[in-house]
């Protein structure tokens, strides 16, 4: 009854949002994940039994790709929720990649597959439901429940224990998901850490690094990129052989962002440029406009400024700047993160007020390291193997 009412429920939200949908789908942010999610336009389903790995975007998909490269090509399905997210599957099995369709949509679009795991928080009750219905086994990997959403989960922990009645088991990142997670109904939770620090993503290429000292600031956000140009004008006050690559974390800021560098480096009498046309980074501030280049980036830096945590964001992934044993910088706003940063030593925390002065002197600052964890990919991998 309860799954009858749900699905009436959201095809009526659906009938009644789709003039919204339309208008919406000729912006170029949503030109294919609109008519491929709420109009199946192009959006074909997966073949069935396979392994069906679900994520919501870019990040996910990253952090998922190593538990996925460990099964057969041949078996792997794999859908998204975002574009970025969907542009990141298809590098992993191109033909069998798609958009996550509206829930409603589920009931003729989903094909029987023998295992559906889903990433952290996208917790779709259809698509866990139908999948457990058509026989998967129903896994929640990297489960993590945030300071900041424990509440919203528990105003609606009616709605959680159902959905939960269809989840096999979950991979939580820590104690304390563990406990909001059995809270709200799940079953069979098991704490094995965060999988990004499992197995995190070396280099794909090297760059020449730049003479003088380069800071890589990463993840960037609406409102940090001011300041960290700002804090970045001190160190080069100090050190004028100083570089910096500057690195959006949403690539529909890049035209914003580097008009506000343009605008910065022009008073300064700095050599700006856009690493798509430079190829290199050379010059005194270079906006990093390509996707999939920040761990390149990383590799030839010798600070990170990482954002996402100098505004109330949650913040980002310390992990895969840390393995180069840089000097790293963040915000305190990184509750979305905080099992992901236990994992790592030597991070710098500071208020945006005070970045400039904690990068005016980068000697003084303590070089990041990975501390020692299992691998849970490895973990997972043996559950998912066991229902195959």
């Amino acid at each position: 009854m309860f799954t009858c009412c749900y699905t009436l429920l959201t095809a009526v939200a659906w009938l009644v949002a789709l003039p919204i949908l339309f208008l919406f789908s000729f912006r170029k942010k949503y030109r294919s994940s609109i008519p491929a999610r709420f109009f199946l336009w192009r959006n074909t389903p997966l073949k069935p039994e396979g392994v069906w790995f679900h994520v919501c975007s870019f990040g996910e998909a990253r952090a998922v790709a190593p538990l996925v490269e460990r099964f057969d090509p041949g078996i792997r399905r794999l859908s998204a929720t975002t574009q970025t997210g969907f542009e990141s599957i298809q590098t992993l099995s191109a033909e069998q990649s798609r958009y996550l369709p509206f829930d409603p949509l589920l009931w003729f679009w989903m094909k029987p597959q023998k295992a559906l795991v889903v990433m952290e928080a996208e917790l779709w009750y259809l698509l866990f439901a139908l999948a457990k219905r058509r026989g998967a086994a129903t896994f929640l990997v990297n489960a993590r429940i945030s300071d900041r959403s424990w509440t919203r989960y528990r105003h609606f922990a009616w709605f959680y224990r159902r959905l939960f009645a269809h989840v096999d088991r979950v991979f939580a990142q820590s104690e304390a998901d563990r406990k909001r997670l059995e809270a709200l109904g799940a079953r069979h939770v098991t704490v094995v850490g965060n999988i990004k620090l499992g197995q995190i993503p070396s280099p794909t290429r090297s760059f020449e690094k730049p003479e003088g000292y380069l800071v890589c600031a990463a993840s960037t956000h609406e409102g940090e990129e001011g300041e960290i140009l700002q804090a970045f004008r001190e160190l080069k006050i100090l050190r004028p052989e100083s570089k910096m690559v500057l690195v959006p974390r949403h690539p529909e800021r890049f035209e914003k962002v580097w008009r506000m560098m343009r605008s910065f480096g022009r008073l300064q009498e700095w050599r700006i440029a856009r690493f798509s046309e430079s190829g290199n980074l050379m010059a005194d501030l270079t906006l990093m406009d390509r996707m999939g280049e920040l761990i390149n980036c990383y590799a030839v830096s010798d600070l990170v400024v990482l954002g996402g945590a100098f505004e109330p964001i949650g913040g980002h992934n310390a992990a895969e700047a840390a393995q180069f044993g840089i000097p790293i910088i963040t915000g305190p706003h990184y509750f979305n993160q905080k099992d992901l940063f236990a994992g790592v030593e030597g991070l710098t925390v500071v208020e945006r007020d005070k970045l400039a002065e904690a990068l005016r002197y980068p000697k003084l600052l303590e070089r990041s390291c990975l501390k020692q964890t299992e691998n849970p990919l490895e973990i997972i991998e043996k559950e998912i193997r066991n229902v195959l």
